[in-house]
């Protein structure tokens, strides 16, 4: 039987520990994405993420039997910008944000099986957006990132810390799109408890 991986423990880049901005080089990693805007508390959202997950399932269990390697679904991560960051981190204009969701495809996996999986999902579960789900490559390379633990709507702060004290502290500057990393299930999980890892990309600096 194939042993189950679980690229949330293995890889580097899921490290994060509450109150540490951790300076780390991420390197470029493949995804299942899928773009919206707007409030995540929307149907909108809710959608992109049912269509989303039929695909990383059913990729997963192809892995398993085509390949002989199983995994763990990584958990759901997320881009999000605006064209006033202060949307983020003061004014909290949820209606301004645009975003990407984001589910890790493993290495191993090739792309006609990403093809497959999706044709597969189209007929016969057929979630509402599933035209719009992609396979894409996300390059971030050197990155800070911290621990965010507490409900959503209290990242402010930390992203706060972030962008004013920690990246002008050491020289950097924003190089890419907030990135956020759900290592909690929201369907389970009571807000307070909820971990988050918060990742900048960044530029210049001394590491």
């Amino acid at each position: 039987m194939a042993q189950k991986v679980d690229l949330k423990k293995e890889l580097d880049s899921y490290l994060a520990r509450r109150g540490v901005f951790r300076v780390l080089d991420v390197p470029t990693r493949r995804y299942l994405m899928i773009d919206g805007h707007g409030d995540p508390n929307t149907a909108t959202f809710t959608t992109a993420v049912e269509s989303l997950y039929p695909v990383a399932y059913t990729l997963k269990f192809a892995s398993k039997n085509e390949l002989g390697r199983d995994y763990v679904v990584p958990p759901l991560e997320g881009l999000w910008w605006a064209e006033d960051m202060s949307t983020f981190t003061t004014a909290r204009d949820k209606s301004a944000w645009d975003w990407t969701l984001l589910l890790l495809v493993p290495d191993w996996v090739p792309p006609t099986m990403v093809d497959a999986a999706i044709e597969q999902v189209g007929r016969t579960k057929s979630p509402p957006r599933l035209a719009e789900v992609r396979l894409e490559e996300l390059t971030e390379a050197r990155c800070v990132q911290t621990l965010h633990v507490g409900p959503f709507d209290a990242e402010a702060e930390v992203l706060a810390q972030l962008h004013h004290e920690v990246l002008p502290a050491h020289g950097f500057t924003l190089a890419g799109k907030h990135h956020e990393i759900y290592l909690s299930d929201v369907r389970r999980t009571a807000s307070h408890r909820l971990r988050t890892i918060l990742r900048q990309p960044v530029s210049g600096g001394v590491r």
